[in-house]
C-alpha cells in the first residue's frame, strides 16, 4: 500500500458535482486536502473538522491498476480509427472506491495534459458523465452535451444532438471518457437498447478511450443480450470489491487502516491502535473501502469535537454507519445468517 494520495472527493463526494468540464477542471486543480507535517503549528479545531470532513484517498491496488491500464489502452488506442478502441468496467459492491478510482485517473490524466500543453492550449483532455436513472438514447446523449455546455433545445432529436456532441467532442480532443453510473443503463427495454446502441455508436465516433464504472456490472442487464457481448467483447474488467483481510503473506485491509491512520489530525490518538483493531474494523464495515472512510471520519470529527482527541473501539462503535455497513455487522433480525467476506 502507498501513502495516500490527497485528492478529494471521497466516492460520499455527489459525483453529479462535477459533470460538466469548468467543475472537473477545478476539481482536478485545486489543492487537495494535506496531512500534518512535522514542525507543522497546530491547525484549529475548524480546520481540523474541514480537513477531517475532505480526508485524503488512499492509492489502492484498484486504483492503481486502473492508472496502468488506462494509460496502456490510451497508448493502444491512439492510431486505431477503423472500429472503437479497447475500453475497461470498473465493476464492484457500492461502497467499494469505483467513483474515487475512475475520479482519480481522470485527475491524474487532466494534470497530465496541463502539464504538457502549450500556451492558449484548450482542448479538453477528460470528460466525465453520469448515467442518468432510466436513460434513454436523448438523455444520455443531453449529458454529453451538458459536460461541454453544448447548447441543447427540447426540439432537437436526438440525432442532432449526437451530431453535435461527436463533432465538438472531437474538435475539443477529448482523450479519455469516463461514465459512471453505467449499471442504470438496461438494454432489456426498448429506450434502455436504444441508449446502449447509441453508446457504441458514440465510441466508434469519438477517437477517445473510454471507462466505465457501476455497480456489480456483469451481475446486472448491461452484459445481457446481444448489446452486453458486444460491450463485453471489447471492454476488460477491474473489479473494485471489498478488500480481503489478507491476500497470500499481505494484509492489504489492516494496510489501508494505517495509511488513514497516518493521515489523522488528532493531538492525543495513539499511533498504531487503528491496525490493531483491523478484525474488527474488517467485520464492522465488510472490507468496504467507502465504509472504512466514512467511519474513521466521523469518529476524528468526534474526538475532536468531544475533546477526547483519540478514536477508541468504544467510540467506533458508537458511530452509526451505511445501512449496508449496519446490515452487515448488526443485522435487524438476528436469527438471519450473515455472510461474512472471506479472508482470502
Amino acid at each position: 500500500m502507498t501513502s495516500p494520495d490527497t485528492t478529494p472527493p471521497t466516492e460520499e463526494t455527489s459525483a453529479g458535482a462535477v459533470t460538466t468540464f469548468d467543475a472537473f477542471a477545478r476539481f482536478a486543480t485545486t489543492a487537495p486536502p494535506t496531512p500534518p507535517q512535522p514542525g507543522q503549528a497546530p491547525r484549529s479545531p475548524e480546520k481540523r473538522l474541514a480537513y477531517h470532513s475532505q480526508f485524503v484517498t488512499v492509492r489502492t491496488p484498484a486504483i492503481e491498476t486502473l492508472s496502468r491500464n488506462v494509460r496502456t489502452l490510451m497508448i493502444l488506442g491512439r492510431h486505431q480509427s477503423v472500429t472503437a478502441r479497447p475500453s475497461l468496467i470498473v465493476t464492484g459492491p457500492a461502497t467499494t472506491g469505483k467513483t474515487t478510482a475512475l475520479l482519480e485517473v481522470g485527475r491524474t490524466c487532466h494534470l497530465a495534459h496541463t502539464r504538457r500543453a502549450a500556451p492558449g492550449d484548450d482542448s479538453v483532455p477528460v470528460a466525465y458523465v453520469l448515467v442518468p436513472p432510466g436513460a434513454t438514447a436523448k438523455t444520455l446523449a443531453g449529458e454529453f452535451a451538458r459536460y461541454l455546455g453544448i447548447p441543447v433545445t427540447t426540439r432537437m432529436t436526438t440525432t442532432q444532438i449526437t451530431t453535435a456532441v461527436c463533432h465538438t467532442y472531437t474538435a475539443a480532443g477529448v482523450k479519455l471518457v469516463l461514465i459512471d453510473e453505467i449499471h442504470r443503463l438496461n438494454p432489456r427495454t426498448s429506450s434502455g437498447a436504444e441508449a446502449a446502441d447509441w453508446l457504441k455508436d458514440l465510441t466508434e465516433r469519438v477517437p477517445a478511450t473510454f471507462v466505465y464504472a457501476g455497480i456489480d456490472v456483469t451481475d446486472s442487464a448491461v452484459f445481457t443480450g446481444v448489446r452486453g457481448a458486444q460491450l463485453a467483447g471489447r471492454a476488460s474488467l477491474i473489479d473494485c470489491g471489498a478488500l480481503p483481510a489478507r491476500a497470500g503473506s499481505r494484509e492489504p485491509f489492516r494496510e489501508l487502516i494505517a495509511a488513514l491512520e497516518q493521515a489523522l489530525d488528532l493531538h492525543a490518538h495513539r499511533a498504531g491502535s487503528l491496525p490493531k483493531l483491523a478484525p474488527y474494523l474488517h467485520e464492522r464495515t465488510a472490507g468496504r473501502i467507502g465504509s472504512l472512510s466514512r467511519l474513521i471520519r466521523q469518529a476524528a470529527i468526534e474526538a475532536i469535537l468531544d475533546n477526547s482527541e483519540r478514536i477508541t473501539k468504544t467510540l467506533l462503535d458508537s458511530i452509526a454507519l451505511d445501512h449496508l455497513a449496519e446490515e452487515h455487522y448488526r443485522p435487524r433480525n438476528p436469527t438471519r445468517r450473515r455472510t461474512r467476506p472471506s479472508s482470502r
